[in-house]
């Protein structure tokens, strides 16, 4: 029963990508409520600089976050709508840029398991909605 009533709300295209980008999507709205209420995993993911980490930059941080989160949300849902399916590689590829330049440019970030995560969700998400796009804009 809870299964049903979890999947119900889930994108219903066909594939894993929506589910994907749905569930990316639903980490990223708690890591952004996370960087309004302490700076702690913040950090982690600057951990180049930590010192830099304020919570005026964590909360912009965390809005930026919440925007790309509904962004993705509204993709998983609207995977056949080209424009959104656009909208949404570019969300992942601004998080690419700027976790990437925080590292290689800004040394903000170092090589670790903070910058992990944005690193391979990033390219993982990127590369997939490449390879798949002429499959899911294709289904209108």
């Amino acid at each position: 029963m809870l299964e049903s009533l979890l999947t119900k709300y889930l994108p219903t295209t066909p594939g894993y990508l929506p589910k994907w980008i749905f569930f990316i999507s639903v980490v990223a709205i708690f890591n952004s409520l996370q960087t309004y209420t302490n700076l702690s995993l913040t950090k982690k993911v600057y951990a180049g600089k930590p010192e830099e980490v304020t919570p005026l930059s964590a909360r912009t941080f965390g809005t930026w976050t919440l925007v790309s989160s509904i962004i993705r949300a509204y993709a998983a849902y609207n995977i056949t709508n080209v424009h959104v399916y656009n909208l949404c590689i570019v969300s992942y590829v601004i998080a690419l840029w700027h976790f990437g330049s925080e590292w290689l440019i800004f040394k903000t970030c170092k090589f670790d398991k903070g910058l992990f995560g944005p690193l391979i969700v990033s390219t993982l998400s990127i590369t997939w909605m490449i390879l798949q796009k002429d499959f899911y804009t294709s289904l209108i």
